[in-house]
């Protein structure tokens, strides 16, 4: 990749990840005008500020619903830049062109933007011509002027969506939450989760375990799928223990490989750090699904994000 095709390196936006998410401890020291912003959160009414925000629109009328038994699961954190958004016409198209080019037929996303201006799940659904549903969790687009939230994107018919914060909740910059879409496949009703946890480890395992009930309990004795960047690696006891009740995807067929899905740059070229952040899951069902493949994707040119897409290839048991 030529060194100009690179997103900048991260350190800066991830540290400003780090301020927003400590509101309460910083106050008013933020930079680049969120100081402002909160105030103007602080100032609204409290059923205003923390109001929850779905948006679900279906297939168009003239959709192709795929008819054949694989299905192909995508799921990635799209890194909205807040406040820069830098190159983000460019960077979603970019990720469009990988959904056409794997046939992805159930995308799920995570840090999908929204400003007055520009609606990033709106501009996919209507370059990718599919049914979503999107979930707000943090920010305000009118208070503020920006908010990000998860997203799901189908080519089948998406039947219901519902979502939900998971607790704890410490601030209006902080809010992690689970988006679920039950879809109707060929074979069968299936729900697909989005979701994007807490950095902090206590809340990240606390927010994990409300996961894990909130699915088992919506999936019911169907099979789900769940996607995102749970910001835990999965050498972790919680990650092990997931690992036990659902089927990690990418390890059900790639045992022994390399797994990292997240890297930071250095300013002046060079990683510094790998992890693996980003998973799939499948909790399955009677018919016991089968995974044919499983990767990690790499950018081809301009790079939509800082994580790399997850691809997942299914066929539904009998």
């Amino acid at each position: 990749m030529h060194e100009s095709q690179h997103l900048e390196a991260r350190p800066e936006g991830r540290a400003m990840s780090l301020i927003v998410g400590n509101l309460r401890r910083l106050g008013a020291k933020l930079v680049n005008g969120s100081g402002r912003a909160l105030s103007r959160i602080q100032a609204l009414p409290a059923a205003w500020r923390f109001r929850d925000r779905l948006i679900v629109r279906p297939l168009p009328a003239d959709a192709r619903i795929p008819e054949g038994q694989r299905i192909t699961v995508l799921s990635v954190n799209l890194w909205h830049d807040w406040p820069r958004h830098r190159r983000l016409p460019a960077r979603l198209e970019a990720l469009a062109q990988l959904i056409e080019r794997e046939g992805a037929d159930i995308i799920l996303l995570q840090e999908v933007m929204r400003t007055p201006k520009f609606a990033s799940d709106v501009w996919l659904a209507d370059r990718l011509g599919m049914a979503y549903a999107y979930a707000r969790a943090n920010g305000h687009e009118s208070a503020i002027g920006f908010e990000e939230g998860e997203a799901v994107f189908s080519r089948f018919p998406l039947i219901e969506a519902r979502h939900w914060t998971l607790p704890p909740t410490t601030g209006p910059f902080s809010r992690r939450v689970a988006l679920g879409a039950q879809l109707q496949l060929p074979c069968c009703r299936l729900w697909a989760f989005s979701t994007h946890l807490s950095m902090l480890s206590g809340q990240n395992a606390q927010q994990l375990n409300h996961l894990r009930a909130w699915v088992n309990d919506l999936g019911g004795e169907g099979g789900s799928l769940i996607g995102g960047d749970f910001n835990a690696q999965e050498a972790t006891a919680r990650m092990r223990t997931m690992g036990t009740t659902w089927v990690d995807t990418f390890r059900s067929l790639h045992p022994e490989r390399k797994g990292a899905t997240h890297s930071l740059r250095w300013p002046w070229g060079g990683q510094f750090r790998h992890k693996r952040l980003d998973y799939l899951f499948l909790r399955t069902d009677v018919r016991a699904w089968q995974v044919t493949e499983a990767r990690h994707l790499a950018w081809e040119g301009l790079p939509a994000s800082d994580h790399q897409p997850v691809l997942t290839r299914l066929i539904p048991g009998s």
